[in-house]
């Protein structure tokens, strides 16, 4: 089942529930697929590694957001995105720990046979591909910077 069928299926689930803030998030992650979809470079359907991208994307938007609520002391709008954020990860390929991510990293670098920083475009390239959807390009950034100057 690819993930608009299945959005569209919990969709009347939280419809029938009655549970109108997950109704929302949810169509808002609809509303990216089907932006998606008919993007004027797209053929209709989008692959699973785009529809991870969207929801990526996504997640991302609603975490930044709500740390700027909270940074406004505005808890209520924080709880909403946070929200939005929790039924957004229900989609998203799980995502790796730091020493998952930290193992492929060094995997990744003994590959490339990256020396030293000057090597860290080399890394980052075969980072963010090995490691799409299943982790932060900010937390690939940072571990892959640690460990070259390590």
């Amino acid at each position: 089942m690819s993930l608009k069928q299945q959005i569209d299926n919990d969709i009347k689930k939280a419809m029938l529930a009655k549970q109108k803030e997950e109704l929302e998030a949810l169509r808002s992650i609809k509303s990216m697929i089907l932006l998606a979809e008919t993007d004027k470079s797209a053929s209709g359907e989008i692959s699973g590694d785009a529809e991870n991208k969207i929801l990526m994307k996504a997640a991302k938007q609603r975490k930044e957001s709500a740390d700027i609520f909270q940074q406004q002391n505005r808890q209520d709008l924080a709880e909403k995105e946070l929200f939005q954020l929790e039924v957004i990860s229900r989609y998203l390929p799980k995502q790796l720990s730091e020493e998952e991510i930290a193992s492929k990293v060094k995997e990744i670098i003994a590959q490339v046979g990256a020396k030293g920083p000057q090597d860290m475009g080399k890394v980052m390239g075969a980072a963010t591909k090995a490691l799409s959807g299943q982790a932060d390009g900010k937390v690939i950034s940072e571990l892959v910077k640690r460990l070259l100057t390590a």
